[in-house]
């Protein structure tokens, strides 16, 4: 209703990454990514696929984050960027900068970091 449809986070997850589950070393995904485990690496998705990470209560990446959607209920050290939307829930907690095109915030989240708008820069890069 409030939102674009661009915002929509896409329904159809194409990999999950169990709660028992630790990986070390860089991730690169297309699709939808579900974290549920520990990651120590960065995690992106290649400039050319539109992507949505989700990152549960239970799950933390030591590292970069970059994705198109973010939508983030767990812990990450390591700045984050998202090109398209981010939100952060209730039990979200990073540790780093934050740069975004559009944020939406939910009361108990924690950023201990700078937040950094894309905005035009966002739209200019797609192009």
């Amino acid at each position: 209703m409030f939102f674009k449809n661009s915002n929509r986070i896409q329904n159809t997850i194409a990999t999950l990454i169990g709660v028992d589950t630790r990986i070390e070393g860089d991730i690169h995904f297309s699709g939808g990514l579900r974290i549920d485990g520990a990651i120590r690496g960065n995690v992106s998705e290649p400039n050319a696929s539109p992507s949505t990470l989700i990152l549960s209560e239970h799950g933390s990446i030591e590292g970069a984050v970059s994705a198109s959607k973010l939508v983030i209920n767990g812990k990450i050290i390591g700045s984050v960027k998202a090109s398209q939307f981010i939100e952060l829930q209730a039990k979200a907690h990073i540790t780093g900068d934050v740069h975004y095109k559009s944020l939406e915030m939910h009361t108990g989240a924690v950023i201990e970091g700078k937040l950094v708008y894309l905005g035009e820069q966002a739209q200019e890069a797609e192009n």
